[in-house]
Order: C-alpha cells, then structure tokens, then sequence
C-alpha cells in the first residue's frame, strides 16, 4: 500500500488514560473500507498497541464478520477456552461468558497456548449502560514496572496453568477442545506441551508451563505477557474463591496459576502484579457501533464490571508461535 493510502485516515487521538482514537465516518461498504484500510490500521496498531475506532456503526454479527476478516483474513478457532462463549461461526464470537458484577482483569488472550492471537478484535454492538469498558495496558511498561525479584524469577521459570475440566464451572471438553473425544483431546495435549491426567470421575486435570515474559514478534521488545494474575485463585472474589475451594478442594480448582518450579503463588503477589496493571490501565467506555483492535502481545486488556446490556462480538488472528513461549531455564525443566 502506498504511503499516501497509509495517510488518508484522521489523526489518532493520544490522551494519557484512554487507549488511541480513531473517529471515523461511517463506511457503506464496512469489508471494503476495512480491506482497503487494513495496512494503515494495523501500522497504528504496532505503533500504539491498541486502538480505538469510533464512528463505523457496526450494527450485527454479518457486518462485523466482514469487517474482521477485511482486517485480518482468516479469523483463528478458538482452542483451550477458558470460559464459553457464543460461536457465530469463521472465528466470530460471543465475550466469554463471565458474571457482569465481577471484572476480568488484565490478561493476553490464550497467552497459554503454543500458538497465539497476535491480534484481538472486538466490536461493541450494544453499549452497557455504566461499566464494562475493554480496558488496555502497555506489556513493555508493565513489565518495567513490576519489582525487578518478581518479574526476573518469571522470567527465569515461567509460570505453571493448571486447569480440571467438569461441567459445572468454565469450559467444557468440547467448549475448550472442540470435542469430548478422550483420544483426540491426549493428541492435542501432547501436540501442545499439555501434562494431562483423567481422574476417576472421568473429569481430566492438566499442567502447562509457558513464558511470563516474551519478545514482540515485530519490535523484538521484551513484554510482560501471561494470565498469572488473572487465572489465579486469588483475583477471584472471595466467596466465589471459598465456594470452589470448598466444593473442588485446592487441587481441583477450575483453573489456578502457579510459579514455573510449581510452588504456590500468594496473594500478595497477585496483589502487586493487579495494582501494576491498574497503574498502566487505560480505558474509553464502548459506544454502539465502536471497534477495537489490539495487538495482544504488546497490551494485555480486561473487560470491566457493568450494569445493562451489553454485546461485543471478538475474533482473534494474525497466529503467533511465539520462539520463547515455553521458558527453557534450568529451574522450568526440573
């Protein structure tokens, strides 16, 4: 694309606590806009880890669909959910089923698997009434800022996922695998680097270990990139916390984070990574018709409590198999 198509859009709009703005005028053709804009949105993107377009009035899932895929082409299948979600078909979906009155904090999407969305999409279709905004943080800044002891020993082991699967909390087999079958679902895990194991009840539990800190595929710049604050037991609520204890025990929780040698993280641990990620956090609540597109390397995103309706569709695309996705110190291996 040339230079002078890459300069046709309006000055982004930088303030210091709302991720990047784009206002926009709405297209008549959502898919062909996006087409020919897509090298000139995603530079901004890599330019400003997030970004905000406002004004494109995306109304449904048929029009969102064809404005994602002018974006990214192929959208990816979502694999090892943690939460369900509403599938509209081609890699379009629902957010991921999570109670309205409890946030989710700061994470990379699928920051656990081998191979991850470089790229997030999301459209708000229906604005909630308060709250609810998808929030951003910078994942270089983050990791700056965290205390030197804590992101070096990440660095140095990884972290630890461990997920059992029932059918009562999170993802089911087939929500998370794409399909229940026992042997099929032993192939991935042994394709993925994923320690399983059926329990007599027939519910599987399994062990991940992946990097906490990685390099940006394009800019080579080290990035704070896990879910080890927000899949852990303690960001949970606390009578949410208590109840699942009480009825999965410690070791059976749906899902819970770990450091890389296995040893439990505490609370105040947690504490800090979640208030670093709140320091660095900004936010624009959604209006009707808002698209987001987000480099889910560099910035990490949340999705904050709310009141009312709300509906925005997600895709993810541009796959990454990141080289330093699974840590490769001595402490990881033991």
């Amino acid at each position: 694309m040339s230079s002078s198509s890459l300069a046709a859009l309006p000055e982004v709009q930088l303030r210091p606590d709302t991720p990047p703005i784009l206002h926009v005028d709405a297209p008549a053709d959502a898919s062909r806009w996006a087409a020919q804009n897509r090298e000139a949105l995603r530079a901004r993107v890599t330019e400003h880890g997030a970004l905000l377009v406002r004004g494109l009035k995306l109304r449904d899932a048929d029009q969102t669909a064809a404005l994602f895929t002018g974006l990214a082409g192929d959208l990816m299948t979502e694999r090892e959910a943690f939460a369900p979600r509403q599938s509209y078909g081609s890699g379009l979906y629902s957010s991921s089923t999570w109670p309205t009155n409890q946030p989710m904090c700061m994470h990379h999407e699928l920051s656990y698997r081998l191979e991850t969305p470089g790229l997030m999409l999301f459209a708000c279709l229906t604005a909630p009434g308060q709250g609810g905004a998808t929030a951003v943080a910078d994942a270089e800044r983050v990791l700056q800022a965290l205390p030197a002891t804590l992101s070096e020993r990440f660095e140095r082991e990884g972290w630890l996922l461990t997920r059992s699967y029932n059918d009562e909390i999170g993802a089911s087999l087939e929500e998370s695998f794409g399909t229940d079958d026992h042997d099929a679902v032993e192939r991935y895990c042994r394709a993925q680097g994923i320690d399983f194991a059926w329990q007599s009840d027939g519910s599987l539990h399994t062990r991940q270990r992946r990097s906490a800190v990685v390099r940006h595929p394009l800019t080579g710049r080290r990035c704070w990139f896990n879910q080890i604050a927000f899949l852990n037991e303690w960001t949970l609520a606390p009578e949410v916390r208590e109840y699942l204890v009480d009825v999965y025990g410690e070791d059976g929780l749906p899902f819970n984070t770990r450091f890389g040698d296995g040893s439990p993280i505490g609370e105040d641990v947690v504490r800090v990574i979640n208030a670093t990620y709140d320091e660095h956090t900004r936010r624009e609540p959604w209006q009707s018709g808002d698209l987001m597109l987000v480099d889910n390397v560099r910035s990490a995103h949340s999705r904050e409590a709310y009141t009312g309706e709300r509906e925005v569709l997600v895709a993810m695309a541009e796959p990454q198999r990141l080289a330093d996705s699974c840590p490769t110190s001595e402490a990881s291996q033991r």
